[in-house]
């Protein structure tokens, strides 16, 4: 079973920063939508549009401007997925600082589901009609019919378990009770044929489900909807992603995973270590962390041939980075909390708009790339969706807590309330500190971390340090040095001691170093710490220098606005010189990531 666990989201707070800007940004957005558009092709299934649509220009029912179109538009089979969405998000924001005005909202749209599924006959609550899902049975073409529904009913059960609705709970399991149904008529292989258009995360929808209700006919459905002709080749270590649409297996993945936890089956978490292995282990990712070109894999390191303006879709990255979460609680190997802070920074920042929260459905890679935004109500792309979620989970990551101490995996500030055994209340705070009196660019993070007890009490903190570490690592315990000489990179150090109020000062040296792209190992992107560097030129641009030392010819640029570090940069000695900003800063400006270097003749 898991050796640590997230805290609740109302332990932990964010402190400011870069992190809640972009979750308060995200909020904005959250609340910013009408109960009645968020549930318009609900109310469409249910027959209740009658009653929900009015034109508030001139009082006539009808379709408006203000209404959400894209994918939410009623002619769309995927219609009404974002509400899963939406609901998950809000729920993990009520709970994150007890926020009232997100919960009532929740609840209200929770209670209007509910209304819908008493209108459909008492258990259907999607917001596409159950026929799509017999024509899949059928083998007639259908946009995965599965996929939304399991937004819809994944949302519920976190308006559940994140928020503690429990009507939500009620009307979930009424509309499991479809799917016992529905299921036990096909066999084994009808079931694999219906399975093989995209189901989304059904099967960690029912582990779920499982989890909380012990009920038999939840855990049937947790193994008719296991993915036999996937999980098998993949348990026989077989290339089974290769050029497949990575989002259709990676919430397969994360069924596995639940499935594991709730069950104790083996063979479930044999299946997540092995697709991790076939994904990431064996087959590598761009300077980002992302992968994916035109939303499938690309062949294991051979990327050069797939730098493209379709790259890393942001979904595949959200969901990765819940599949590294899975398996650091597990084992509490560093490599998936480095995992999780690469594709943080560039991708779940960088493909959201820092003025607008909008997202980026790709995160172009190619010479001259640009990001194409979404809008507030005319898109709705998947990643739109998982936009929405990403950003309530910026305190997730930070702290962790094993059955005996605290973790510390991710550099975000924020502070955590560790409620003990014995009544012992922990209290961890981290914040960064800016060096705002330094006379140049700082080339290290500088974490704060203060530790205070209710009563003395004796436990382990884990402090992670990142792949990116350049040079021996500091950490001053009330400023005493600790011995750090033999730490490595992408591991943890542990700190053992009776703590009541003590502060620990973590110096980590940051520098950039290059990424090459494996199949083409003198064409390489720039990093500075965890986060890369996009060149603004519109093309491919040749650079002169040691690929291996980028400070010989990248310098400081532009460092300093007010009390703020910049950490920009310009070329030297180049025909034509180069800016560097973070690729997470990038908005509209083109933009190049991957650059050929060569040695100076």
């Amino acid at each position: 079973m898991p050796q640590s666990k997230q805290f609740a989201p109302r332990d932990v707070v964010l402190e400011p920063g870069l992190f809640r800007d972009r979750y308060e940004l995200n909020r904005r957005y959250v609340m910013s939508l009408k109960n009645e558009n968020l549930l318009q092709n609900h109310y469409l299934e249910a027959r209740l549009w009658q009653t929900s649509f009015r034109n508030t220009h001139n009082g006539e029912t009808g379709w408006g401007e203000d209404r959400h179109w894209g994918w939410e538009s009623p002619t769309c089979q995927v219609r009404g997925q974002f509400l899963g969405h939406w609901l998950s998000a809000a729920a993990r924001i009520a709970e994150t600082g007890d926020d009232y005005e997100v919960r009532a909202k929740l609840n209200r749209v929770v209670a209007e589901l509910a209304r819908c599924q008493q209108a459909n006959g008492g258990e259907w609550v999607a917001s596409i009609p159950p026929s799509y899902l017999e024509w899949t049975a059928k083998g007639q073409p259908t946009w995965a019919p599965h996929y939304v529904v399991h937004k819809t009913l994944m949302g519920l059960f976190e308006a559940f378990a994140v928020s503690g609705n429990e009507q939500a709970l009620q009307v979930l399991s009424k509309a499991a009770e479809w799917f016992v149904r529905w299921t036990s008529k096909f066999d084994r292989d009808t079931m694999n044929d219906i399975l093989d258009t995209e189901t989304g995360g059904m099967l960690e929808l029912w582990a779920n489900l499982y989890g909380v209700t012990g009920k038999q006919e939840h855990l049937d459905l947790v193994y008719r909807y296991d993915r036999p002709r996937l999980f098998d080749r993949l348990l026989n270590r077989e290339d089974a992603l290769t050029n497949q649409h990575a989002n259709t297996t990676i919430p397969e993945a994360h069924g596995a995973a639940r499935a594991w936890e709730v069950t104790g089956d083996e063979r479930w978490r044999r299946i997540v270590e092995a697709y991790w292995e076939c994904a990431v282990t064996n087959r590598g990712y761009f300077c980002t962390g992302g992968q994916t070109c035109g939303e499938v894999w690309t062949p294991p390191y051979e990327f050069s041939a797939r730098l493209g303006d379709k790259n890393q879709e942001h979904c595949t990255v959200y969901n990765m980075m819940r599949l590294a979460d899975y398996l650091f609680r597990w084992t509490g190997d560093a490599q998936y909390a480095d995992y999780i802070e690469r594709n943080l920074y560039n991708g779940i920042l960088a493909q959201q708009n820092p003025s607008t929260g909008m997202v980026s459905y790709f995160l172009p890679l190619c010479a001259g790339g640009k990001k194409r935004w979404g809008s507030p109500k005319n898109d709705f792309w998947c990643c739109h969706g998982t936009l929405v979620q990403a950003h309530t989970l910026h305190n997730a990551y930070g702290f962790y807590k094993s059955d005996d101490g605290l973790i510390l995996a991710n550099y975000i500030p924020s502070s955590v309330t560790w409620r003990r055994e014995g009544g012992v209340v922990v209290l961890a705070r981290q914040t960064l500190d800016t060096e705002v009196s330094a006379r140049s660019l700082p080339k290290r993070l500088v974490v704060n971390l203060t530790v205070s007890c209710s009563e003395q009490t004796e436990f382990p903190l884990q402090v992670r340090v990142p792949w990116w570490v350049a040079g021996e690592m500091e950490i001053l315990a009330d400023g005493v040095r600790l011995d750090t000489t033999a730490v490595t990179p992408s591991s943890f150090v542990t700190i053992r001691r009776a703590w009541k109020q003590e502060t620990i000062r973590i110096v980590i040296p940051q520098n950039i170093r290059s990424s090459p792209i494996p199949d083409m190992p003198g064409t390489v992107a720039f990093m500075d710490g965890p986060a890369v560097l996009a060149g603004l030129v519109h093309e491919e641009r040749r650079l002169t220098g040691n690929k291996n030392e980028p400070n010989s010819f990248l310098t400081p640029d532009n460092e300093r606005e007010w009390t703020t570090w910049r950490r920009t940069y310009r070329t030297t000695g180049q025909s034509r010189g180069v800016r560097f900003v973070p690729l997470h800063a990038i908005e509209d400006e083109t933009y190049t990531v991957y650059f050929p270097v060569e040695e100076p003749r």
